[in-house]
């Protein structure tokens, strides 16, 4: 147990002090969030039924989630990978699930922390009120539903190379949040868009949030759920397949 402590404490010290991660994870979704969120105004939006400043906790409260686990997994592992730091790592003998596993706790961590300031921001200047419980409610589905990116990003991290990485990363991350709607409300997007969002994560991932929001939403909360535990388990086995080729280029 000490060393999965001591691995998440380090990961967590790295991640906040490396300002490229912790400054652009925190501020770019607040940032958003009151440009959008905030100064649109609090009458309701048409085919929504609810202010903007409500709508946007959910789907800004995604973007921030999605962001923090992307770069924590696919830029960080590719950068380790790629210094061979992940060699070290296997010949210690700290156990073999305690790098990923403290990567996945402090990467949805620094997600709660997004969420819970977007959370702030909304109570306190969007005038969003909501009972306590479905602030809860929402703010785990939100942090619960960064496993996926997880396994995503842990993909990208096995195969990018260290210099590819955040360019990869942000090929797949901003067309993504875009499609799936969470810079602007789904509804407004084009029908095409709407015909392919079904095959990205982050669309099921935000109608899930804007379920527990109250928001309307696509098809069936438990499809949407079904739908993350598939993509989880399939970039989790191109993961594996990832780290497999390396330990084959090490060991032989």
């Amino acid at each position: 147990m000490n060393a999965y402590w001591m691995e998440a404490k380090c990961e967590f010290l790295k991640l906040a002090r490396m300002r490229t991660y912790s400054v652009s994870t925190i501020m770019f979704p607040l940032m958003f969030y009151c440009f959008f969120g905030l100064a649109m105004g609090r009458q309701p939006l048409p085919g929504v039924g609810m202010p903007l400043a409500r709508y946007a906790l959910a789907t800004y409260g995604a973007f921030a989630v999605i962001g923090a686990t992307l770069y924590a997994f696919g830029v960080g592992v590719a950068v380790e990978r790629g210094l061979g730091w992940l060699e070290v790592k296997r010949a210690s003998p700290m156990p073999p699930g305690a790098y990923f596993l403290a990567k996945t706790v402090v990467s949805l961590a620094f997600g709660a922390i997004v969420v819970a300031l977007l959370f702030t921001m909304g109570a306190t200047f969007g005038g969003v009120r909501m009972p306590a419980s479905q602030w809860l409610l929402m703010g785990g589905a939100l942090v619960s539903g960064g496993l996926p990116f997880c396994a995503l990003g842990l993909a990208i991290g096995s195969f990018a190379g260290p210099n590819s990485a955040p360019a990869t990363v942000n090929l797949i991350y901003l067309p993504m949040a875009f499609c799936a709607g969470l810079w602007l409300p789904f509804e407004f997007l084009p029908q095409a868009i709407h015909q392919a969002a079904p095959f990205l994560p982050a669309y099921h991932f935000s109608q899930i949030a804007l379920a527990v929001l109250g928001a309307p939403v696509h098809g069936a909360v438990l499809g949407h759920v079904g739908s993350l535990v598939a993509f989880t388990a399939i970039f989790a086995g191109i993961a594996w397949i990832g780290q497999a080729r390396e330990r084959e280029k090490v060991y032989g």
